[in-house]
């Protein structure tokens, strides 16, 4: 290939006959790419959500601001001006623009990215310069906009990032055939690769800390850990993840798995599988998770013969023991669970963030109609909703990775973890957007009732460890914290570094990231952090000894502590069936 052809993309225009030729080769076999997946994919039945319902006659009526307006709109000219100035004026071009890569082959790629950059910001500018709508309606053109502008990014597409173009012109054509592919893959299944096929074993090198199911029921499986200290304190750990995603975001790799870490400092853990939803599940409620989160707490305590255990709900199912807490206390039977951790978990959902800007009439209309048919809501959906929300690196990062440049996925057991999707209950999911997001009936006393019995959080005496992430997009550290606004025990509020997941999975062998606490009372979110001490690292070290503060007692690591030898027999190893069911 002529190296100036390699060094220049523009120059594809005086390619020779020769080389004409080979791109043309190179094209055809990208056509016989597509009709080969087009004749794969037309043997297949894809049954079309009925949307007809979806058709909203309301409109909502606003305005602008005309001064507003007027001033956005000269400072785009304003700013337009000076860019076209500095283009016809080569000598004003700043120099290290000029060498910036991948800009640097021509100044129409330059011209392009400034005119993107001047376009995007004056829209979001353009937002606030609109009347008659409410922070709210403000908020959703914000992220309307926000996705439509990265969308729209031209390093997104082939002919307008000279990255990509360098790419296919270096591997003379192959990184577009390989793009292709994964383009054509994932079109497929439907969903966004991020991780390579393969790469992670469930069982093996994620999910296998060693213990045994214990307890089986059609909603969940009871795992227990097998012991690695020769004493153990007395109470035991239940752990409830969300059932949006598999449980191992809790037991990735060994160095990463806070299953095995708090075996390691002497906790007898109990973790439940939650099995991912089939037509089968077209009934199940909030009433239902709430029953499997006292059965499973129920039978750790008479495993262990011990009449209270500590509890973690994480997201979702930190939601929920909160409502398992105050249906307890209704029932005078708070005395089970000694202590109740929240991971990036709400109560609240009165400041419940970006998620919440899915959460109105026409989203739950939608989320029945693509549910209607079967009794559960395809999990992938769910996943494209929250990899939107930071769209920039869980989805177009992607896009330019692994279709525009042909890369393989680099091994990321974080990322397998998030593509490996559960399916949800759709009577549950469109329950739990409207009562929780959308009315925020949790914190209202006696508005939710619970396998039939009114609730009320704010009874919950039960003392509680609160961690949020600084940086969490799905459950704002602002919204986590309105849980010590409601509890009337005492509660320990820490603040981790990152978001909603890597802010949860921070090993102390890491040594990454910090957090902060504070042994002052606050009042509101602002005044925690007025007050709040950083401190290097994990939190997992203050968690354990906030746990050991509640109950220091200990016991040697036998009999019903060991996995199948107690009252509840092995069904069979971890991390059992239910957590490899599509």
């Amino acid at each position: 290939m002529d190296e100036h052809v390699v060094a220049n993309p523009l120059a594809l225009a005086r390619l020779t006959l020769e080389q004409m030729h080979y791109w043309s080769g190179v094209m055809s076999r990208a056509q016989q790419l597509i009709l080969e997946d087009v004749s794969a994919q037309a043997g297949k039945n894809f049954a079309s959500p009925d949307l007809s319902r979806l058709t909203d006659p309301a409109r909502v009526s606003f305005g602008f601001n005309i001064d507003a307006l007027a001033e956005t709109q000269a400072d785009f000219w304003s700013s337009s001006l000076m860019f076209w100035q500095r283009i016809l004026d080569p000598v004003r071009t700043d120099p290290r623009q000029a060498a910036a890569i991948p800009w640097r082959y021509h100044p129409i790629f330059d011209l392009i990215r400034e005119i993107y950059g001047i376009i995007s910001l004056h829209l979001m500018r353009t937002i606030d310069t609109i009347e008659g709508v409410d922070d709210k309606q403000r908020e959703k053109m914000r992220f309307a906009v926000r996705s439509f502008t990265e969308a729209m990014s031209p390093s997104n597409f082939a002919l307008t990032n000279p990255a990509a173009l360098e790419r296919m012109l270096e591997t003379r054509g192959e990184s577009l055939l390989k793009g292709l592919q994964h383009l054509l893959r994932d079109l497929s299944r439907g969903q966004l690769t991020q991780s390579p096929a393969g790469a992670f074993t469930v069982g093996e090198d994620i999910a296998a800390t060693p213990g045994k199911v214990i307890h089986e029921t059609p909603l969940f499986q009871l795992i227990q850990y097998a012991p690695t200290t020769e004493a153990v304190l007395a109470v035991p750990l239940v752990i409830f993840p969300p059932w949006i995603n598999r449980y191992y975001i809790l037991d990735l790799g060994a160095e990463k798995s806070f299953v095995r870490w708090a075996v390691e400092q002497g906790l007898t853990v109990f973790m439940v599988s939650w099995r991912s939803a089939d037509q089968s599940f077209a009934g199940i409620t909030l009433d239902d998770y709430v029953a499997a989160q006292i059965e499973a707490i129920d039978v750790a305590r008479d495993v262990c013969s011990i009449e209270a255990v500590h509890t973690i709900g994480y997201c979702v199912a930190g939601t929920t023991l909160a409502a398992t807490l105050a249906l307890l206390v209704a029932r005078s039977q708070g005395g089970k669970v000694k202590s109740a951790t929240f991971f990036t978990a709400q109560v609240d959902f009165s400041e419940a963030g970006d998620l919440s800007l899915f959460v109105d009439d026409v989203q739950l209309d939608l989320v029945a109609a693509l549910s209607s048919d079967q009794g559960y809501l395809d999990g992938r959906y769910m996943a494209a909703a929250f990899n939107l929300l930071r769209g920039r690196d869980l989805i177009w990062n992607y896009v330019v990775n692994n279709y525009l440049m042909g890369e393989d996925h680099r091994p990321f057991d974080l990322l397998h973890w998030n593509a490996d999707t559960t399916n949800l209950p759709a009577a549950w999911l469109r329950a739990y957007l409207r009562d929780f997001y959308h009315d925020n009936l949790l914190v209202c006393p006696g508005a939710l009732c619970v396998l039939g019995t009114p609730i009320d959080i704010n009874r919950v005496t039960t003392p509680s460890y609160v961690q949020a992430g600084q940086e969490d997009h799905i459950a704002p550290p602002q919204s986590v914290w309105k849980i010590t606004e409601h509890f009337r025990g005492p509660v320990r509020f820490v603040l981790a570094g990152s978001g909603h997941i890597a802010g949860v999975v921070n090993p102390p062998a890491v040594n990454k990231y910090r957090y902060w606490s504070s042994e002052e009372p606050a009042g509101t979110f602002d005044e925690f952090v007025a007050a709040a001490v950083e401190t290097p690292g994990s939190w997992w070290p203050d968690w354990f000894r906030w746990i050991e503060a509640q109950d220091s007692a200990k016991l040697l690591a036998k009999g019903a502590r060991l996995p199948g030898k107690g009252k509840r027999k092995a069904l069979e190893d971890a991390p059992g069936r239910y957590v490899k069911i599509p």
